[in-house]
């Protein structure tokens, strides 16, 4: 079998994760260890998240022709990819967390909801809260005057009873 055949479906399945994907983010993870790894892994899971080591000339391939195409220019060293479908910045979230205590983690760059992110910026998405707490946020928001209100609204209504 040609080394082009057993590369394609590692291509392939790259391409496959990408495919209606919220966000891809490049780490590099050269010095982690075995047991940070595992929980850095374990993590991601929970989250949704794929992160997978690939060889960077087969994330070129899979990248070429994509939203994810700028990510190509970053692909330099041994990197990781997180791959989300749900929560655009649950990976982001996750490595940054991760990378506090292990100084050896690195967000090299990222692809969140079409838009590119080098490493400066994507630092930046990392406090961005999830799209649940934003949304109870809001909620929490609207919901504060309505139940004010209510609550004068009684007051109001005990006050002229007695």
């Amino acid at each position: 079998m040609a080394k082009v055949e057993l590369k394609k479906p590692v291509v392939e399945e790259i391409s496959e994760h990408i495919k209606d994907a919220q966000s891809v983010v490049l780490v590099t993870y050269s010095g982690i260890t075995v047991e940070q790894d595992t929980a850095l892994r374990k993590e991601m899971r929970e989250a949704g998240v794929v992160y997978k080591v690939y060889k960077n000339t087969m994330m070129n391939f899979a990248f070429k022709g994509t939203d994810y195409e700028p990510l190509t220019k970053s692909l330099e060293g041994p990197n990781a990819v997180a791959i989300s479908k749900t929560d655009a910045t649950a990976p982001i979230r996750i490595l940054a967390k991760h990378a506090k205590t292990v100084p050896a983690l690195k967000l090299v760059a990222g692809v969140v909801e079409g838009g590119y992110y080098d490493e400066t910026a994507i630092q930046a998405l990392k406090d961005v809260p999830s799209r649940e707490e934003l949304l109870g946020k809001l909620l929490g928001s609207i919901q504060s005057p309505i139940a004010n209100f209510a609550r004068v609204i009684s007051q109001i209504a005990e006050s002229k009873e007695a």
